[in-house]
């Protein structure tokens, strides 16, 4: 099966098993999932799931959150683990909007990137997530599912983004990020597939033999 029908095969599988994929962080608005994601880094999304009720119970706008201290942010997030660069960013951050854009996240990529604790990744979810711009954040589970589906060669987070608009239009980008993490989840998880169990992998490559190893992001 070559790439392009690899993909397509891969689309269409993808929309019939996840047809509506909901964001798995939950949120209430551009702020509170902007949060939320920052916080997902290296922590799962039911332990960010779990802390964000009672900070958000503290601060849920840039206003209040620029007005608590960095030490009470870190003394509710702590379980996620990186508390101190996090907390310092959250707060940080907030003051950041109030200062700058009226209290509001900006709908610009670019400038959600300068944000303290925001990297490109984060910057997209908010972008596709929260103001329907299309976007294809790259996590751990979409960059190793793209080397096990040979449609990217793993050099790299960003060549996997690179490679992965290539071959999917763009008004499925919102979508398939997270079709993919849902499957990567429960299907395709990382000690377990290796390339040769699930249902995609084994009708992308039918003949494959050995497990895939496959690059770090």
């Amino acid at each position: 099966m070559l790439k392009k029908a690899r993909a397509a095969f891969i689309r269409h599988r993808l929309d019939e098993l996840y047809p509506n994929p909901p964001i798995p962080l939950v949120h209430q608005d551009a702020f509170t999932l902007l949060i939320a994601v920052l916080l997902s880094a290296q922590c799962t999304d039911d332990r960010v799931n779990q802390v964000t009720p009672t900070l958000f119970a503290l601060a849920d706008n840039a206003q209040a959150m620029s007005q608590v201290s960095q030490q009470q942010v870190y003394d509710i997030i702590r379980p996620c683990g990186l508390a101190p660069q996090k907390s310092k960013a959250i707060v940080n951050l907030s003051k950041i909007l109030v200062d700058q854009y009226d209290g509001e996240v900006p709908e610009d990529i670019a400038a959600l990137e300068t944000l303290p604790g925001v990297g490109h990744k984060t910057a997209s979810v908010v972008m596709s997530q929260a103001f329907g711009h299309p976007a294809f954040p790259v996590d751990t589970h979409i960059h190793r599912l793209a080397q096990r589906w040979g449609l990217s060669n793993g050099n790299s987070v960003v060549q996997t983004e690179k490679d992965l608009k290539r071959l999917f239009p763009s008004e499925s980008w919102n979508a398939l990020h997270l079709q993919i993490i849902y499957y990567g989840r429960e299907h395709c998880p990382a000690r377990s597939c290796n390339g040769l169990s699930c249902d995609i992998c084994k009708t992308c490559f039918p003949n494959r033999k050995r497990p895939i190893k496959t690059r770090k992001a």
